[in-house]
């Protein structure tokens, strides 16, 4: 994708930078033999995501976007970090993941008021 140099570990899933936000995305693979994009930690409730955006968990690791309706109601699934991205131009698709956008956008925010470490070949000054 072009920013794997800017990809990070934690744990084993590797974590993205979106360049429009700057906020973690996760690369996961499909069932289809292709990537997506999905926001990291997010698992909501199936039945409260439009059929067409819910990516679902399989055994394997992949995922499979999930179009059938209606589905169980304790189903998790994942969306793409698009939908999530403060920075992208989407109307109110649902209020929820509206109110989430706002969030990403205020961690965003405080993301970039934070300042960088020192890289590690640096040495920090004692302290006492």
């Amino acid at each position: 994708m072009g920013n794997s140099e800017e990809a990070r570990r934690i744990g084993r899933e590797p974590l993205f930078k979106c360049v429009y936000c700057g906020l973690p995305q996760e690369r996961v693979p499909t069932t289809d033999h292709d990537w997506v994009m999905l926001e990291p930690d997010m698992r909501p409730l199936a039945h409260l995501v439009p059929a067409g955006h819910r990516w679902i968990e399989v055994s394997d690791g992949r995922v499979a976007l999930y179009e059938v309706c209606p589905v169980d109601g304790a189903q998790r699934c994942r969306i793409e970090h698009v939908l999530a991205c403060p920075a992208q131009k989407l109307g109110n698709l649902w209020p929820w993941l509206t109110t989430l956008r706002k969030e990403n956008g205020r961690r965003a925010e405080r993301q970039r008021d934070v300042p960088p470490l020192p890289p590690d070949d640096e040495q920090l000054p004692d302290v006492g």
